[in-house]
């Protein structure tokens, strides 16, 4: 975990913190951000960004201090170089993004969690707020390890919906692999893996390859569970999802 400095702390500032309330007991928290230079009519690429289980919590911060989110994010200067919006929403302590066991070897995609329900709403609203000049076909998602899984869950449940998909060391429902084979995807994983099984990421890829795709998949060796330092560092990658676009006419809302 980053040690919250003065340059952290600075960095944070520059992310509006806010709190949508579906009802007494059902609110999410999260971070939003724009691109540091817009101009009128034209319209940006948005990151949604899922955090890993050590940033649960309520204090609308930690999603992005984790993993250290928060310096990669200025290091690839997504927000003057690639003109960027991010979402970043925090789910709650003893919650997930997907509700599946993390040791097992295989899932069946179960009902939608709670906070990636809300997520998609907030998210559905910002799409449709002109002010935010939001380019609907490049719209991207990328999560670490219990974020990876949510990255999974939500392409499935929203094919045409994501230009691009980056899933880190996470794991999804196999047998819905041909909803997603159209979509640009990169996944992560460690070699040597000992929180979530590399398996989880290696039958993802081989499905979606028999579905049809042409996913990219990058396996670190000798790398443990803490394989996002290595697409944190990874420009390749970062220039890789900003050109991506998805152009379907049809947006189709599976959740």
């Amino acid at each position: 975990m980053l040690q919250k400095n003065s340059f952290y702390k600075k960095e944070l500032s520059k992310y509006k913190q806010e709190t949508k309330e579906f009802s007494d007991s059902e609110k999410l928290n999260y971070c939003f951000r724009e691109p540091d230079n817009i101009i009128p009519e034209k319209k940006y690429p948005l990151l949604l960004f899922l955090h890993g289980a050590g940033g649960r919590g309520s204090n609308n911060e930690e999603q992005l201090f984790d993993t250290g989110s928060i310096d990669a994010f200025s290091k690839q200067k997504i927000f003057l170089e690639f003109e960027s919006f991010l979402f970043a929403p925090q789910v709650p302590f003893d919650e997930q993004w997907v509700d599946v066991d993390w040791t097992t070897l295989n899932h069946k995609m179960p009902p939608i969690s709670k906070t990636l329900e809300m997520t998609f709403k907030v998210l559905d609203e910002m799409i449709l707020n002109k002010r935010n000049q939001i380019d609907t076909n490049r719209i991207y998602i990328m999560g670490v390890s219990m974020g990876g899984y949510g990255v999974w869950d939500a392409l499935q449940r929203r094919p045409n919906f994501f230009a691009a998909g980056v899933p880190i060391c996470g794991g999804g429902d196999t047998s819905k692999s041909s909803l997603i084979s159209n979509i640009s995807l990169w996944s992560w994983h460690g070699e040597k893996d000992d929180v979530i099984s590399v398996q989880r990421s290696r039958e993802m890829d081989d499905a979606i390859r028999e579905s049809g795709g042409k996913p990219k998949y990058t396996e670190i060796k000798n790398r443990d569970h803490g394989v996002w330092v290595d697409v944190w560092d990874s420009k390749e990658l970062w220039n890789w999802l900003y050109i991506q676009s998805f152009t379907s006419k049809d947006i189709n809302y599976n959740e």
